[in-house]
């Protein structure tokens, strides 16, 4: 039979034939996704050797010789040939030089034709188009023109699965309407959070069909889950679960309840509905039960796995992981095993496991590939970058999350990137990351919000603004208590208080930041999660160093102990580094019209500016508050006169505010019972009153301050931090200490944070 809609390849073979049957040689690779008709082409190709008495020599990539020793098949034969290799992109490209192999296979009278799926570089190469609608009629002459229409949004053209759906729609009833059918039974062809934009347009076109009630609440639920790859389009997909739901229960089809339900956490995944998560979860599971369907059962019991997950209940979560598993094995779900192994291996990451972690991963890679799942490239690739983090090792994480932020527009992949950025030490590129994302992170929501604002919060407690830090804190604190969980459970990376104690190191608010780094510790040692214990334990050390009261010293050094002695043991090399002590002394000497800076391993030379002079005269005076206009000034005991308020009407409204929410929150904790809930909030409440109450006289005015002194603020603090970013840019672990050491505001502070030296020689 003549292949349809393959002329253009068809062609182009054919002279490569005739090339060779007049003594020359040539090559000619196609690509094309999976179904896409490569090895339709390849037969074709057989054929019209043979027509032509040209001998055929055929292999797949992975097990071929000839890659690695082509003169062997010089000596086959004499004249012309064809050689065929199918998928040429499985091939080892460490053990062969592919390009060389395939110059020296392509000598005399030889052809080759060679298959991939993915675009390999090689020249010449052709990529194998989808079938035109027209084109797949002609393919498959017995459908109707609104089944081939069908056929072919669902199947994207391509005719490996067109000819399949085809096939599906011909042993059906006549009566069935072919657009409803695959619009609720073809299966996606893309990725997690990409978008199928021609089974969106079927679903689409199915709604407009004004089905039966049950067979619509269907199709608006599916069409809701398949838009969730569209950042834009939250408030569509809402209206269409909300009147989905509604004819579900209406309809009162268990079978119908429980897909329509799954579809609408798919389709809504609200980062703060983590219970109604759960309940919902456990609404699935009934309901499927009472219809008899297996499949929507383990799907009930993988969203309860994801949401205790969330609510930081890990050991109930691996129960429900576990049922998910064995009813999975029971029906003999591939897929079920690759997404237990996936979060078996994120669960054996959190817990410093490394090795099992690695192993766990290839294994997914393996069994994903034969299972056919369209991501599993992607959650192998998730999975061994939260081995990376967790270890300390993000040197290589930045190239790898900006490919996946292209590739995936509106997902906020940038976010993780940014927080490679500020943990290898490149500050200026990553607070340009926060300055980007932030406002339309705010903004969002979705499956991945709450990870990526996570990777913000580091990067604002890192390198950020005092505004950016506490706009991340706002948006975290109602997720106190709880893990951060991205999707569907294939990265957790901590503690939402860990990155709330951060965030509040950074403002200053250090008995707050203890109080969340505190929650933190106590869940991580819960858990057994011993690789975020060791972070922050370091990260409370340096809080409590920080605050210096009564027993800090002694706590600290006590976090500090049991934080390398876990990284020890587990192998964290690069997190290690970052709390070995450095050399007992370190520098900042002027050197010419520059400074030089010697720190440990570190050295490096730093233009000048009034930030490096201001950084000069706190480090000499360790844990000594310096009046702003002191500083600036270069001396002590400036007369401070009356001027401005020191919180302006703005501001003071925007505590009030804040105390306003915090009053809401409070009682909603007693209400809950959440005591440690309740604690933290009064902890933060206490904290804001105190600030308010510095910045008012009686009767609750403002209360004045310097307009010189403002002023000498303002310049001083961003010069000083515009120094610290250029010693981060040069020395990252100098300038990591001097951003956890270094307190502004009115007063500034030079606190030695641990990992510090011992003295500064100035």
């Amino acid at each position: 039979m003549a292949l349809i809609g393959r002329q253009r390849e068809l062609a182009a073979v054919a002279r490569l034939l005739d090339r060779a049957a007049a003594g020359d040689s040539g090559r000619l690779v196609v690509t094309g996704p999976p179904g896409s008709g490569k090895s339709a082409l390849i037969d074709a190709a057989v054929d019209l050797a043979r027509e032509r008495k040209i001998p055929v020599f055929r292999a797949t990539a992975p097990t071929v010789s000839w890659l690695r020793s082509p003169d062997r098949l010089a000596q086959a034969t004499d004249g012309p040939r064809l050689l065929l290799i199918d998928d040429i992109d499985d091939v080892d490209t460490f053990a062969v030089d592919l390009p060389a192999s395939l110059d020296r296979l392509v000598s005399g009278a030889t052809i080759l034709v060679a298959t991939a799926v993915e675009p390999t570089g090689l020249k010449p190469e052709m990529r194998l188009r989808g079938l035109t609608e027209p084109e797949l009629a002609e393919l498959s002459p017995g459908l109707s023109a609104d089944a081939v229409h069908a056929v072919w949004l669902a199947s994207g053209g391509l005719p490996g699965a067109a000819l399949g759906l085809a096939d599906e729609l011909a042993r059906l009833d006549v009566t069935c309407d072919p657009v409803l059918h695959l619009a609720l039974a073809a299966p996606s062809r893309t990725e997690f959070l990409d978008l199928d934009p021609g089974l969106i347009r079927l679903l689409e076109a199915a709604a407009e069909r004004t089905p039966a009630p049950e067979a619509r609440a269907r199709v608006l639920a599916r069409l809701a889950r398949e838009l969730l790859g569209d950042p834009s389009a939250g408030q569509r997909r809402r209206t269409l679960i909300d009147e989905a739901v509604t004819l579900a229960r209406e309809v009162g089809t268990p079978g119908v309840i429980a897909e329509v339900l799954d579809s609408g956490l798919h389709a809504l995944w609200d980062p703060a509905a983590a219970r109604e998560r759960l309940a919902t979860a456990s609404e699935i599971v009934t309901q499927a039960r009472r219809a008899g369907d297996a499949a929507a059962e383990r799907r009930g019991l993988f969203w309860r796995f994801i949401a205790l997950a969330e609510l930081g209940e890990l050991e109930a979560a691996e129960s429900a992981l576990t049922a998910y598993a064995r009813a999975g094995s029971l029906a003999g779900d591939s897929e079920a095993a690759v997404v237990v192994l996936a979060r078996q291996a994120m669960l054996a990451t959190i817990r410093g496991r490394f090795d099992t972690a690695a192993t766990l991963a290839a294994e997914v890679g393996v069994l994903g590939g034969r299972a056919g799942l369209a991501d599993t490239e992607r959650l192998v690739g998730t999975l061994r970058a939260a081995l990376a983090m967790t270890r300390g090792e993000y040197g290589s994480l930045t190239a790898p999350w900006h490919d996946m932020a292209r590739r995936l527009p509106g997902h906020f992949f940038e976010a993780a990137a940014a927080r490679a950025l500020a943990e290898s030490g490149r500050g200026d590129e990553a607070s340009l990351e926060l300055e980007r994302l932030l406002p339309a992170v705010l903004a969002g929501s979705g499956p991945r919000w709450l990870g990526v604002c996570a990777d913000l919060a580091i990067v604002a407690a890192l390198v950020g603004e005092p505004a950016q830090a506490q706009a991340l804190y706002d948006a975290l604190a109602r997720y106190h208590g709880r893990l951060v969980v991205s999707g569907g459970a294939n990265m957790i990376s901590g503690p939402v208080d860990d990155y709330l104690g951060r965030l509040a190191m950074r403002l200053g608010r250090l008995d707050l930041a203890i109080t969340h780094l505190d929650v933190a510790v106590t869940l991580e040692r819960r858990l057994g999660a011993l690789p975020w214990l060791a972070g922050t334990l370091a990260a409370r050390a340096r809080a409590l160093t920080a605050r210096d009261g009564a027993g800090d010293p002694l706590r600290a050094e006590e976090d500090l102990d049991q934080a390398r002695s876990i990284a020890q043991r587990l192998g964290m090399g690069a997190f290690l580094a970052t709390l070995t002590p450095p050399a007992n002394e370190w520098s900042l000497r002027r050197d010419g019209e520059d400074w030089r800076l010697d720190a440990g391993t570190e050295a490096a030379r730093l233009r000048d500016g009034r930030g490096m002079e201001y950084l000069r005269i706190l480090l000499a005076a360790p844990r000594r508050e310096i009046a702003a206009l002191d500083l600036v000034a270069g001396g002590a005991g400036l007369a401070v006169p009356q001027g401005a308020p020191i919180l302006d009407a703005v501001a003071r409204a925007a505590y009030r505010r804040r105390l306003e929410a915090l009053a809401e929150d409070l009682d909603a904790a007693d209400r809950a019972g959440d005591a440690e809930r309740a604690r933290v909030v009064q902890e933060e409440r206490t904290a804001l009153l105190a600030e308010l109450r510095k910045a008012t006289g009686l009767g609750g005015r403002a209360r004045g301050q310097s307009g010189e002194a403002e002023r000498a603020r303002v310049n001083a603090t961003r010069a000083l931090w515009a120094a610290v970013k250029r010693v981060e840019a040069a020395a990252p672990l100098a300038g990591a200490h001097l951003r956890a050491s270094l307190r502004t505001g009115h007063l500034f502070r030079y606190q030695p944070a641990p990992g510090g030296p011992a003295r500064w020689l100035l």
